[in-house]
């Protein structure tokens, strides 16, 4: 306990000296985030393979590419995104300077997962010291080569105090969560979640969780069964189904059923060759508790393809699993593996039925050449992300937010909204003291004529040709009163002046 008070107390007397504050410091810091990702790649790469059987392409793609854009994007937009953003004004404050500021919240937790479990903390982290805040990062022991690696690397890179590593097991968790942080975000499983917000609770401490749940992907009929099939035996599989928002499970008519088990098995052909094990580009599952629940799924399964364990290298073969009841085990909890089951659907409404009468996933996929289908589909159900005609990449568009929604999350990041996520929106009016007479309405006592004009100010809502006449009439005063000479012509402008006033409805006076 004593440990993680001087860690958290440590972070957040640097954030209190004020040094995070300053725009220059924060792009300085994410800079050299950047040349650590860059000079330590090879180390990275090892850690990923040790953790999950990652090949180098892979590990590259999966984890390195997203954290190098996430920073290039980040230390562009920087300046534009932290800038003062005006807000509209009404008549009371028309001469008052009146905007939204960005400040940090302070000392922020980051809890990273152990599927990606280099992007997931980085990402978030990028955000918050984007945002000028403190960070307590906590990357999941459970991948342990990369947790080890991200505490020794950061501290060479980064400012020690500001952005501290702690790694441990459930019992450092739980201490570093009694301290109070002004900001967690934690990625995983729902269970874990619930804990992470009870103990956010007690110091009334705001948090983004990024949980899972069972992501649905349905296949309407009239689909290029090849080409959907391709993408969702793309995502699936990828990271050995260790990816939380891989489509879960698949909806489909009976009568393709078949017809999407053959196109899966051809691409698994194409991706991984005849012998999956020896290839490559196929992960492990992490460990052997995850390996003993993912296997336990495919009992008294229809298996179509796959189900090929191996124990000791924790591998489990890409499996599809056919005619599959909504009601069975292996539709209870998110499976984290890969194990697609396919659920038969007779109708879209069948499907849209299924999908609401479960918790909101953290994403949703449909497949069909009916753009108005899809759209029915997402106006008819709800979950964090979709994706139509593809699964996964609405991750990769980073002015997309990504979050969950009831049990797969709250709160999203990514791109600018990860700044936005750690950062406090400042409500800011500034005023001078003069015109102190236009403030005599607000002050007692009261009459009907104050509040006539009070609801003018507040209220009204002007017809934009009529301003513009009103503009012009006032304008046609000034140029008169600077040409004295010609009376009638200020007379005609200042009754212009009056009868633009009387049609935009101004009070008579007090």
């Amino acid at each position: 306990m004593e440990k993680m008070q001087q860690v958290v107390g440590r972070a957040r007397a640097a954030f209190r000296s004020g040094r995070s504050r300053p725009l220059e410091f924060r792009i300085q810091q994410l800079k050299a985030l950047q040349r650590m990702v860059q000079e330590k790649e090879k180390e990275i790469l090892a850690a990923l393979k040790a953790d999950l059987n990652k090949c180098g392409y892979n590990a590259y793609s999966h984890e390195i590419l997203g954290v190098l854009g996430e920073l290039a994007l980040t230390i562009e937009k920087l300046p534009s995104w932290a800038a003062p953003q005006p807000v509209k004004k009404n008549l009371l404050t028309m001469r008052d300077e009146a905007y939204i500021g960005y400040e940090p919240l302070g000392v922020v937790l980051v809890i990273g997962a152990w599927n990606y479990p280099f992007v997931l903390v980085m990402q978030p982290l990028i955000g918050a010291i984007a945002a000028g805040n403190a960070v307590v990062v906590k990357p999941s022991e459970v991948s342990e080569n990369t947790a080890r690696l991200v505490a020794e690397l950061l501290p060479q890179y980064l400012d020690k105090e500001l952005y501290p590593v702690v790694t441990g097991g459930v019992p450092e968790t739980t201490e570093l969560l009694t301290q109070r942080f002004d900001h967690i975000l934690y990625t995983g499983n729902t269970a874990v979640g619930k804990i992470v917000m009870a103990a956010a609770a007690k110091h009334l401490t705001p948090v983004t969780l990024e949980l899972g749940g069972k992501s649905p992907c349905y296949i309407d009929k009239d689909c290029d069964l090849a080409v959907a099939c391709r993408r969702i035996t793309w995502g699936k599989y990828m990271n050995c189904g260790q990816t939380c928002i891989a489509p879960d499970y698949i909806l489909c008519d009976p009568s393709i059923q078949s017809k999407v088990v053959e196109n899966i098995k051809a691409t698994l052909k194409e991706f991984y060759g005849e012998d999956v094990k020896s290839s490559p580009d196929y992960e492990r599952i992490v460990n052997q508790r995850h390996f003993k629940r993912v296997k336990s799924l495919l009992e008294g399964q229809k298996i179509a393809h796959g189900g090929e364990t191996d124990e000791a290298s924790c591998f489990i073969a890409p499996t599809i699993l056919t005619d599959v009841s909504p009601e069975s085990k292996v539709m209870e909890e998110e499976i984290f593996g890969p194990v697609l089951p396919i659920v038969p659907v007779k109708s879209v409404e069948e499907a849209i039925e299924l999908i609401n009468g479960r918790e909101k996933p953290l994403a949703l996929y449909v497949f069909s050449n009916n753009k108005q289908l899809i759209k029915r589909v997402i106006s008819e159900t709800s979950s964090g992300g979709v994706t139509g005609n593809d699964v996964i990449m609405h991750f990769f568009l980073s002015t997309l937010p990504f979050g969950g929604v009831g049990h797969s999350g709250m709160g999203a990041y990514h791109g600018k909204h990860s700044f936005e996520t750690f950062s406090h929106r400042r409500a800011c009016l500034i005023k001078d003291l003069k015109m102190e007479s236009t403030n005599k309405m607000r002050y007692p006592p009261g009459s009907q004529k104050k509040v006539d004009w009070a609801k003018f100010f507040l209220l009204k809502r002007f017809n934009k040709a009529r301003i513009g006449l009103f503009v012009l009439a006032l304008l046609g005063v000034v140029a008169a009163v600077m040409i004295k000479s010609h009376q009638s012509v200020l007379k005609r402008k200042a009754l212009l002046v009056v009868l633009a006033v009387q049609r935009l409805g101004w009070p008579s006076g007090w």
